[in-house]
């Protein structure tokens, strides 16, 4: 007798490689898509959404996947590299069914979904959802405070199908903790309204902040006019001062001035005044807290400012030396000290006796194409800001250049490779099928009708391979259990 094939719990996929049969890497795993079925059948998977370097998601059928094992998809044939675009009758496993509330059949009782299992079905090329992780009660604000947790069959539970308004987050968070802002900006700018503002309501403020930095103007105004007042207001003084004044910029005088009196007075005062410059200068550019330092401060002194890890790269890179005050705006500017030179002096060496006082430092009026010139000519990550009085009023990063010189929408455009990289990942152009068929069918021909759209919706041509989903045997990603925090407290399945 045939042994059953083991369940993949889609919390490990989260983040997974995807590489082609020649081994190179074509991209990363972000989320499953799944097709509703009427009645209690579990859903099909469809297949996966993948994130390609050059950040465009595209669509792999579950009939390329030739092995999911040690943490790793492994796909056969050409990948179409047509962008992803969900269809109505299709469900993002990570973005909307994780954290959604349902009820299980047998006892009436709500239960919150943390995990679910997709399994290949025997003697099949198909995939399916066949179980379901879940937490009695509602979605709760500490995850000490949880309910029993089990793990039941499909057909145990109901409401996947229901519009949910008030579906949690904190597990489609718990899969993504690792990404970085820039990284988890996508994910949000892929998912739907109701879910981005889930998501955005359930992030804390530091990690909030930090995403919206890296998200579209449509996206920042729509999360921000999403959350109260007064939590608008905290997100705002948790951003980057230049960053919160450009996003205040593009909100009405109204709105603005009702946000930065919620702020605290140190904070609004920053963005007041960074609002005051117009945006393609360098005073309009600038952030207004860089790394100040009075004369009298040693090495050792700056080198432990340098090590904040809340700095970017570009701010840790110089330190500005300046009369009292020692917050912009300072007292007189003296000049930078690079953090090469740091390293070489001794750390009771006085930074005032290693300014570096021969490069004149930008003016605020200094429109963006001085600024970019003055970066290319002296190969600068960062550069001063000074007023005619001789006071520091901030520095500018040369990300912030690149982001006010790239078009309006890069952040909404993949980024591009040459064509050799495209034929390394053995990807078709965009005029291909994705395999999903225009009918909702598998494209096969089949004509199975169980589905909410008159169609079965599977995943693709059917023509490459059988996929053995044998799980990890590593060890490092063990696919026989939900992970995360309550994997690891709940009940095992």
């Amino acid at each position: 007798m045939a042994a059953a094939a083991p369940r993949i719990f889609v919390s490990h996929l989260s983040g997974v490689a995807v590489f082609d049969p020649n081994g190179d890497q074509v991209g990363r795993v972000r989320d499953l898509v799944a097709m509703l079925r009427v009645g209690r059948r579990p859903p099909r998977m469809l297949g996966l959404v993948v994130e390609l370097s050059t950040r465009r998601r595209i669509f792999l059928p579950m009939t390329r996947v030739t092995g999911i094992e040690s943490g790793q998809v492994i796909t056969t044939g050409v990948l179409n590299v047509r962008r992803f675009e969900q269809r109505p009758t299709e469900r993002l496993v990570f973005g909307e069914l994780l954290d959604r509330l349902v009820t299980l059949v047998e006892t009436g009782e709500e239960v919150t979904v943390l995990d679910v299992s997709i399994q290949q079905l025997p003697a099949r090329r198909e995939w399916e959802i066949g179980r379901v992780f879940v937490r009695k009660g509602r979605a709760g604000a500490f995850r000490r405070s949880k309910g029993e947790t089990m793990t039941v069959d499909w057909s145990s539970v109901t409401g996947f199908s229901l519009e949910e308004h008030g579906q949690g987050a904190e597990s489609l968070l718990a899969t993504f903790e690792q990404l970085r802002p820039a990284d988890l900006a996508n994910v949000l700018h892929h998912l739907s309204p109701k879910r981005r503002g889930e998501v955005a309501a359930a992030l804390d403020d530091d990690r909030l902040a930090d995403v919206l930095e890296e998200l579209p103007e449509d996206d920042q105004i729509e999360i921000l006019g999403k959350l109260k007042e007064e939590r608008a207001a905290d997100v705002l003084e948790a951003m980057d001062p230049d960053d919160a004044a450009d996003l205040l910029a593009e909100l009405p005088t109204e709105d603005v001035e009702r946000l930065l009196t919620l702020m605290r007075p140190g904070e609004a005062a920053d963005v007041r005044r960074l609002m005051a410059y117009a945006e393609r200068t360098a005073g309009g550019l600038m952030t207004t807290e860089p790394i100040v330092l009075r004369p009298d401060a040693t090495v050792a002194d700056a080198l432990a400012r340098v090590r904040n890890p809340d700095l970017s790269p570009a701010l840790a890179a110089q330190v500005y030396v300046c009369r009292p005050p020692d917050e912009t705006p300072t007292g007189k500017y003296l000049g930078a000290v690079h953090f090469q030179r740091l390293l070489r002096d001794p750390p009771p060496t006085l930074v005032g006796s290693l300014v570096d006082d021969d490069l004149q430092p930008l003016a605020p009026e200094d429109e963006l194409p001085v600024v970019a010139g003055f970066f290319a000519t002296y190969d600068m990550v960062a550069a001063p800001v000074v007023d005619e009085s001789g006071s520091l009023l901030g520095a500018v990063t040369v990300d912030d250049v690149l982001d006010h010189m790239l078009p309006e929408d890069w952040r909404e455009t993949e980024f591009h490779l040459d064509e050799g990289v495209h034929e390394s990942m053995h990807a078709e152009r965009d005029d291909g099928d994705d395999g999903r068929g225009t009918d909702g069918t598998d494209g096969t021909g089949t004509d199975e009708t169980d589905g909410s759209d008159g169609s079965d919706g599977s995943d693709g041509s059917g023509r490459e391979g059988v996929p053995d989903a044998r799980g990890p045997a590593d060890g490092r990603r063990d696919p026989e259990g939900p992970r995360g925090g309550e994997g690891r407290h709940g009940a095992r399945p």
